[in-house]
């Protein structure tokens, strides 16, 4: 679920707040210079938020840091270690952990319970398990059904910078009619009807009926249903329809191809999560694979190294028998016809010295 950025339709990016007709969810790690207005809003552990928080139900994880108010209509969950630089205002029950810290004070209308509450995924989890082993099969489904209605939410994923300036996330990014404000960074970006007020960066990234206050640069670029760019393009490949507009300039390193219509499907930049994970399954067993392979060449190679060494050691004693043979046979011939032919050169060569030493006559 929080494995891409989602920003749903009719989501406005103020100056202060991101206000959201419906749920918000909030990967943990994430920093936000936003407020955030929604119905039910969850926020994961360690996030900081700079502006209020405001929602019919609320629920802050352990270590959250919310440097304004946090506000709920109906009930609210503050995991332990948490910290608000305003005021807690809830109008239902408040579940509580230990050590938080509010600056201004709480307000609860309803009943207050001091524990450490579970982390959303743990609670549902359990909560299940329980439903299912009393064998209420209908309420377990109602639960579901209830989980079920947060497939279109504002989905922040976790480690993500979310401020004025910038949106920045290590994953694929979904927007949908929706106005937002910052230079977006991401993996893949989809961004269908909407309008962004900074530049677009990323891999490979389709504009499709939407208005970009900005430049966009990338390693595929689609521009289609008469989308407006107001800044330039760069990219190894750039796909516009006929009816876009680009004020800038456009470079292509391999090409632009501007036609009457482009064909682009949502599917082949964003993948779902089980796609990632069975591209993930199929590069660890190549890898695991490739490993195996590894460790044989190298027993091949040592094997081989072992047998060249054999055969050199063989060669070498061979050798050393040879060169003893021959060094016999050495032997024996100078002691024979050697001996007497050195001799004979020797008076040859002291008759010359007699011949030579003689004056003439």
């Amino acid at each position: 679920m929080l494995n891409r950025l989602v920003i749903p339709p009719e989501t406005r990016f103020e100056e202060r707040n991101i206000v959201v007709s419906g749920d918000i969810v909030v990967g943990s790690g994430t920093k936000l210079g936003f407020g955030l207005l929604g119905n039910k809003v969850i926020v994961g552990e360690r996030c900081e938020i700079t502006g209020d928080v405001i929602g019919e139900e609320v629920r802050l994880d352990a270590w959250a840091d919310v440097k304004g108010a946090v506000s709920s209509k109906g009930d609210a969950y503050i995991g332990e270690f948490a910290s608000i630089g305003g005021k807690l205002t809830v109008f239902g029950d408040l579940e509580i952990g230990r050590n938080v810290r509010i600056k201004e004070g709480f307000e609860a209308k309803g009943l207050i319970t001091i524990q450490d509450p579970l982390p959303v995924i743990i609670f549902i989890f359990f909560y299940l398990l329980e439903l299912l082993r009393l064998g209420r099969l209908e309420e377990a489904e109602k639960l579901l059904s209830e989980v079920e209605e947060l497939q279109t939410p504002l989905i922040i994923p976790e480690n993500a910078v979310v401020t004025l300036e910038k949106l920045e996330v290590d994953a694929d990014a979904e927007i949908m009619g929706s106005r937002v404000l910052g230079n977006l960074k991401c993996r893949n970006a989809v961004i269908e009807s909407s309008e962004i007020f900074g530049s677009v960066r990323g891999k490979d990234i389709l504009v499709d009926g939407s208005r970009i206050h900005g430049a966009i640069e990338g390693n595929n670029v689609y521009i289609i249903n008469g989308s407006e760019v107001f800044g330039h393009i760069r990219a190894s490949r750039v796909y516009m329809e006929e009816k876009c507009t680009v004020e800038g300039s456009i470079l292509g390193k391999h090409g632009v191809w501007i036609k009457q219509m482009v064909e682009v499907s949502r599917g082949d930049l964003i993948r779902e999560e089980e796609e990632i994970r069975d591209i993930e399954e199929i590069e660890e067993e190549y890898i695991d694979k490739a490993d195996k392979a590894g460790e044989i060449g190298e027993f091949e190679s040592e094997a081989a190294s072992d047998v060249e060494s054999v055969e050199s050691v063989e060669s070498v004693g061979v050798g050393k028998k040879v060169g003893k043979k021959e060094e016999v046979e050495k032997i024996g011939g100078t002691s024979g016809e050697d001996q007497e032919d050195e001799e004979d050169d020797g008076m040859e060569q002291r008759e010359v010295q007699k011949d030579v030493s003689k004056p003439d006559a």
